[in-house]
């Protein structure tokens, strides 16, 4: 019983997830999702990619199961970063598609594993793994990376899922009260 509830519970977690991180693309051009936003090139499209790519493989070699799709090789370095931005090859429609086919195999394997079916990560320091571990691991990194297209989002045009609709002059007000604790509290004032 408790394995088919923590399935159907990892699973809907993830889907909704995926769903939050995919919402972040929408009514962007593709300019605006394919932009390096960060120092490092962090970008909208970059994260469904690598997202895609990582779940793919987490999902399909570490359990004996290969995404059909071919996957550049983790430990092969040229490719190191290569999913974490789109090429100009590859179109903002080819990464969706990737991500969905991702999904439907995210799917069957786990519908066709039990949580505690075993298998290797061999990046991992301790390689031997559950199904349940993987799951625990890609929630945890889909959401964190979910948590980043959020903030992205935000500095690109201010859309946001959770901050109340106010206007411009709200915001700055509610900045300079922000900035102000942080001055205050860092000249070694209480706070």
């Amino acid at each position: 019983m408790i394995d088919s509830h923590a399935k159907a519970r990892l699973r809907e977690d993830l889907r909704d997830t995926h769903d939050a991180l995919l919402a972040k693309l929408d009514g962007l051009s593709d300019h605006d999702v394919r932009r390096a936003l960060t120092r490092t090139g962090t970008n909208l499209l970059g994260l469904v990619k690598h997202l895609a790519t990582w779940e793919a493989r987490y999902l399909g070699e570490v359990f004996g199961r290969p995404f059909p799709d071919p996957l550049p090789r983790w430990d092969d370095e040229s490719a190191r970063s290569a999913d974490l931005w789109a090429a100009e090859h590859e179109s903002r429609s080819d990464v969706l598609a990737l991500h969905h086919r991702v999904r439907a195999h995210t799917d069957t394997t786990i519908d066709t594993l039990p949580l505690d079916a075993p298998g290797h990560v061999p990046w991992w320091p301790s390689p031997t793994v559950t199904l349940f571990d993987v799951l625990v691991h890609l929630l945890t990194e889909t959401s964190r990376h979910a948590g980043h297209a959020d903030i992205l989002r935000e500095q690109l045009d201010g859309v946001t899922d959770t901050a109340p609709e106010k206007d411009d002059d709200f915001w700055r007000a509610h900045r300079a009260t922000i900035d102000h604790a942080a001055r205050v509290t860092s000249d070694g004032s209480p706070g």
